[in-house]
């Protein structure tokens, strides 16, 4: 009988011992959220998330093991849970948050929780108003090919991640994309900074340019004395806020590499060429060979919602589509010539959803000049992307799309509420070597591969072959 109870004390303490520790994620289907939350996952726990609908990284992160609630509710929180990290978007009254902190749970920001990682490993941060993605893609897989064997934590899906937004490594670096947004990086301390640009962004937070500026200086101040910022020189505001930096060393498109780097690339696009020098930058910092770095920017053909090229498929029609994340005057005016450069006897037709009402509204006059010149064959835009627990009260049923049309005032430019109604105006209109690009920050991408899924559904229940 002895016996017996210390078998079963010896197997109860073994599962004990076993038992994985459970985290919880409140908005896991944000790009960010959910990288992090496939992080913990790889290194052992049991991960569960909600969010407020399912979206295609919800879907995925259901694939791979970890349980997603819809909506966010109180009785998604249970008192087994480690730790509760949520997502700067939520409504400080969200009612899983409220019961984490009723039941004592320790809740962390999303930012705060990776700040938590970049002290435990070597960190390498992007930051920067434009490019960040980019720069973050290309740092991150120039070091996995150079053997460093980095962890990542991206703002976008990588096909050489298997279309994920995060890679686990085996070696003690760690490669992030730092959002500045809330002066979340503020959370960050990191060994190397990459600095893109200063323009500005987000000033329903940072509400003048001054105060953005200040964010990314105090942000710099993490680095260690041993450490480096690499930064735009052809940034203005970056140049002369950091020229008397001591851990700088500035890239420019003026650099001799820059022409090199320009004829290797396969991205189109100058901006591009300036996120490759900084790379090119930090591969010389970490003494990795140049054959390691121009194999990568030769091979690299961009990211999710990043000039993302798909062939598709609509009433027998076959045309190429864009989708591109761009949501800031300037990434949507890049984006486009960058395009037409490339495909310089196509036409381009463009689909916007701006992102946010009050980055709309601050951009008003910036949005109109950049459409005002840019070379697209025609353009709509659709309905204000509305983004839950950022907008202010009594902007909710504002929609400035309509009015930023009749500013553009070009006959080419329209509007019209919904990404759908726009691609039904289009077609009839799009030939063979046509472009269709879709931009915003939004659920474009979404609402365009629903589109295009749901022809493909109708054409198999009729019995065609769209192959």
């Amino acid at each position: 009988m002895t016996k017996t109870k210390n078998v079963q004390s010896v197997k109860k303490k073994f599962k004990s011992l076993n038992k994985k520790k459970k985290i919880h994620f409140i908005g896991i289907g944000g790009i960010g959220m959910s990288a992090l939350a496939r992080y913990f996952l790889k290194i052992g726990y049991q991960v569960s998330g909600s969010d407020l609908s399912e979206n295609e990284i919800t879907r995925e992160l259901k694939k791979e093991g970890i349980k997603i609630f819809y909506p966010h509710l109180a009785r998604n929180i249970k008192n087994d849970l480690e730790k509760v990290i949520f997502t700067l978007a939520i409504d400080k009254n969200n009612p899983e948050l409220k019961r984490a902190q009723e039941l004592k749970i320790p809740c962390q920001s999303y930012s705060e929780a990776l700040g938590e990682l970049t002290k435990k490993y070597y960190t390498i941060a992007v930051c920067g108003t434009h490019g960040k993605s980019t720069t973050t893609a290309l740092a991150a897989l120039t070091l996995i090919k150079a053997g460093f064997s980095p962890t990542v934590i991206l703002g976008t899906k990588l096909r050489e991640f298997h279309n994920s937004n995060f890679h686990y490594g085996k070696k003690n670096f760690l490669v992030i994309e730092a959002d500045e947004h809330f002066a979340s990086f503020l959370n960050y301390w990191p060994k190397i900074i990459i600095l893109t640009n200063m323009e500005g962004d987000h000033f329903d937070f940072f509400k003048n340019k001054k105060n953005y500026i200040r964010a990314f200086k105090k942000f710099v101040s993490h680095l260690p004395p041993d450490g480096f910022l690499i930064a735009n020189k052809d940034d203005p505001d970056v140049y002369r806020t950091f020229l008397k930096e001591k851990r700088v060393k500035f890239y420019s498109l003026k650099d001799k590499k820059a022409k090199e780097i320009q004829k290797r690339i396969f991205l189109p696009g100058s901006f591009n060429v300036s996120n490759a020098l900084a790379v090119f930058l930090l591969s010389k910092i970490l003494k990795i060979k140049e054959k390691n770095f121009f194999s990568v920017i030769e091979k690299y053909q961009g990211a999710w919602r990043r000039m993302q090229k798909k062939i598709v498929f609509y009433k027998k029609k076959k045309f190429t589509l864009f989708h591109d994340y761009g949501h800031h005057p300037t990434e949507v005016e890049k984006t486009i010539f960058a395009l037409k450069e490339k495909y310089k006897k196509n036409r381009i037709f463009f689909i916007f959803q701006p992102h946010q009402i009050f980055r709309t509204e601050y951009f008003l006059k910036d949005f109109q000049k950049v459409f005002q010149r840019s070379p697209v064959e025609k353009g709509v835009i659709v309905n204000v992307y509305y983004v839950v627990g950022r907008e202010k009260k009594g902007k909710e049923k504002i929609d400035l799309s309509e009015k930023l049309v009749k500013k553009i005032n070009r006959e080419n430019f329209l509007y019209l509420p919904r990404v759908e109604q726009a691609i039904e105006y289009f077609f009839p209109q799009l030939k063979k070597d046509d472009i269709l690009l879709c931009m915003g920050a939004g659920d474009i991408y979404d609402r365009v591969e629903k589109f295009f899924d749901n022809d493909k559904i109708k054409a198999k229940k009729n019995g065609k072959n769209l192959s």
